[in-house]
């Protein structure tokens, strides 16, 4: 759930990058085989970490709303049916094995 992955402090870049493969791989889907973009996001995951103390997804919006910003940290409550309807979540960290 949104919370495993959102309060383990204390991880660089490289690791939350371990981090979130295993649990792709623990959901049945992968990382995105693009780098860049997986680099792009984990960024983003550490910065909104130190700056709202949550890994709170980098492409949607923290509005203050304890109860509704839970909802969006890594790996947030969309991010599955997103997978299913998309192929990938909204940031794309998260993509299904099929569309490789």
């Amino acid at each position: 759930m949104s919370q495993s992955l959102g309060r383990l402090w204390a991880l660089d870049a490289e690791k939350l990058s371990q981090v979130s493969k295993r649990y792709a791989e623990s959901q049945g889907f992968i990382l995105n085989p693009d780098e860049e973009i997986v680099t792009f996001v984990i960024q983003g995951l550490l910065r909104n970490e130190t700056k709202f103390g949550y890994r709170y997804c980098p492409c949607r919006a923290v509005t203050g709303d304890k109860e509704q910003d839970k909802k969006i940290i890594c790996p947030c409550i969309y991010h599955k049916d997103e997978i299913k309807r998309m192929g990938h979540c909204h940031c794309r960290l998260f993509v299904a094995k099929k569309s490789l």
